[in-house]
């Protein structure tokens, strides 16, 4: 399976970040699937690719031409497709996912999973959506959610498929779940 992770190209501030990040790309490599990032060395992104790798697994990175033109990508990576904007590459990530994760991350972060999430409440992804709601960082995105089913501009059924998970061990399950499906 391809586990496409959304993360930042920083660090953070918070330790528990890196080790949990690690966590989930061991995870990811030593149980047989593919990780799809976008590409980068950098902060969190490099550490899940790193950690996959590290497991025995595949990492894909999926990176602009201009984030290559300024040696941001990994080099270690099993396979790095070039894409010509940021635009082609959150397609391209999508294209090739078949869960998809948001890692606490910036804005790139959220701008990426917004899209998967508006596409899984179409019904135009069937595929797990999952944010990793580590010590609560999306508990504010999980009250808007709920916030727009209160005001009837969403509903339980549009957002099947959006899950909040606090550790590695809901992710798992939330995937294994959806597989069976």
């Amino acid at each position: 399976m391809n586990i496409t992770v959304y993360l930042g190209a920083n660090e953070g501030n918070d330790p528990l970040l890196k080790e949990a990040v690690r966590e989930l790309g061991t995870w990811i490599g030593s149980s047989g699937n593919t990780l799809i990032y976008g590409g980068s060395k950098n902060g969190l992104m490099g550490e899940v690719a790193e950690s996959v790798l590290d497991a025995g697994g595949r990492a894909i990175g999926v990176e602009p031409q201009i984030f290559i033109d300024q040696g941001f990508e990994y080099d270690r990576l099993t396979e790095l497709i070039v894409t010509k904007d940021m635009t082609e590459r959150k397609t391209k990530m999508i294209e090739l996912g078949d869960a998809f994760i948001a890692f606490p991350g910036g804005t790139g972060t959220l701008e990426e999973i917004a899209e998967v999430m508006s596409k899984v409440s179409l019904k135009w992804l069937s595929a797990p959506c999952i944010l990793y709601n580590l010590n609560g960082y999306y508990d504010s995105l999980k009250e808007l959610l709920l916030h727009m089913q209160e005001k009837g501009l969403s509903s339980k059924e549009r957002q099947e498929g959006i899950y909040f998970a606090k550790n590695l061990e809901e992710i798992k399950g939330i995937i294994q779940h959806e597989n069976k499906r």
